[in-house]
């Protein structure tokens, strides 16, 4: 399949629509479809809403990306992880399908996760977006039940727009007519936008600050809109960012209607690993043992800010961080804001990723916002480097999904 990928990415839905004609159009036989887009927190808030649905009895169909440790990750069908021998199928199908037509990665193996999804029982299907909005591949279900738009922020601005209005308008293109969208918390310029399209569309809006409020008093989530107040645990998924997460995935419980016992299970039982994840076990656990060993994947400025107010808010402890990033990403206005909260960062490459920074690359960025930086030639090295020094160190390796699929796959192995 990687063969037939377009010499030129262009954000297009043409190739989309023609597989999903010649496989015969399984995105109009989906369960009712949550259409989640946005810069950050998109597969927090889909783990914690299908937590919830899980909860109460549903068979729930999610699609996420991208993979950490294997591609199965990104499609789950009635709650389990689609099995080798179902993805096999269904991307033999779409393979043949396509008859050899330029097609994306990420298109066919949507147009794969939509005919797995149709062909299966289930109550309601989770989509992720994988980039923007108006022009993905998950983009082709004319009357989702509920669409949401997390925080919007800078990344992907070689496809999507240098500003943030222009990022907005993307993500807003999910908006579909008549169909009630929940809005986490915006920049006021991405906000204008998005009340602008809803407006054009006729979709209700259900925006934090306006329709929803959430907020940590005396170590309780609160919850607040029109239908009333929930007083509930705090999410269990770490960092002062999941509170937002968690007011939006619980807006759209209750916008399907769901009761105050799903809206517990979403905020207690949620898993989604790689966003500051605890490791516990494994070799790599084992490797570094007593010091802690932390893995978070987000790699843009705003993810950055998150990741710092997570590390404030945990307990004093001396924190080192093992760093990898791609070309693609604002590189130091990532690091920037986890400059107060680290003794140094130790820079590696992200093995077997052509886009990747040099070990050196990223050390020189660390540099230039005031960190202590150092080079290592890969994971093991670093933690080895870091223990050594700082046996009883909080060590946290960020910076990148796939550096994380790495970790995750070198640790488990």
């Amino acid at each position: 399949m990687m063969t037939l990928h377009p010499k030129v990415m262009d954000l297009v839905l043409d190739r989309v629509w023609h597989l999903l004609e010649a496989v015969g159009n399984p995105q109009n036989a989906l369960p009712p479809v949550i259409h989640i887009a946005g810069t950050n927190g998109k597969g927090s808030t889909q783990a914690m809403i299908r937590a919830g649905l899980e909860a109460g009895g549903a068979k729930v169909h999610a699609y996420t990306s991208p993979h950490l440790a294997r591609f199965h990750e990104r499609i789950r069908l009635a709650g389990e992880l689609i099995s080798e021998d179902a993805l096999t199928t269904v991307l033999d199908r779409c393979y043949t399908a396509n008859d050899g037509q330029p097609i994306t990665y990420f298109e066919i193996t949507t147009v794969a996760a939509l005919l797995a999804f149709a062909e299966t029982d289930a109550d309601y299907t989770l989509l992720e977006v994988g980039l923007g909005g108006r022009l993905d591949a998950t983009n082709v279900v004319d009357r989702p039940a509920l669409t949401i738009i997390t925080p919007v922020d800078l990344d992907h601005q070689q496809y999507l727009g240098e500003t943030l209005p222009e990022i907005a308008g993307e993500k807003a293109g999910i908006i579909k007519r008549g169909v009630p969208c929940v809005v986490g918390p915006q920049h006021d310029d991405a906000l204008a936008v998005i009340e602008r399209q809803a407006a054009l569309m006729g979709a209700p809006l259900l925006v934090h600050g306006q329709h929803w409020h959430v907020t940590i008093e005396r170590e309780r989530l609160v919850y607040q809109d029109e239908r009333g107040l929930l007083d509930l645990p705090p999410p269990n998924l770490p960092g002062p960012h999941q509170i937002m997460n968690a007011g939006a995935a619980l807006a759209a419980l209750r916008a399907l209607g769901q009761d105050e016992a799903a809206c517990e299970a979403a905020v207690t039982r949620a898993y989604w690993p790689a966003r500051m994840e605890r490791l516990t076990k494994g070799a790599l656990v084992d490797l570094v043992a007593p010091a802690e060993l932390w893995l978070d994947g987000g790699h843009n400025p705003a993810a950055g800010r998150a990741l710092a107010d997570t590390l404030a808010a945990m307990p004093k402890r001396p924190t080192y961080l093992i760093c990898g990033m791609l070309k693609t990403k604002d590189v130091t206005g990532y690091m920037a804001p986890l400059t107060a909260h680290a003794e140094s960062l130790y820079a590696v490459s992200i093995p077997g990723e052509a886009a990747t920074l040099t070990a050196t690359e990223t050390a020189a960025a660390a540099a230039k916002v005031g960190m202590i930086a150092h080079e290592a030639t890969d994971v093991r090295a670093a933690l080895a480097a870091i223990t050594e020094t700082a046996p009883n160190a909080r060590i946290l390796i960020c910076g990148s999904l796939y550096l994380a699929g790495h970790v995750m796959r070198e640790n488990f192995r």
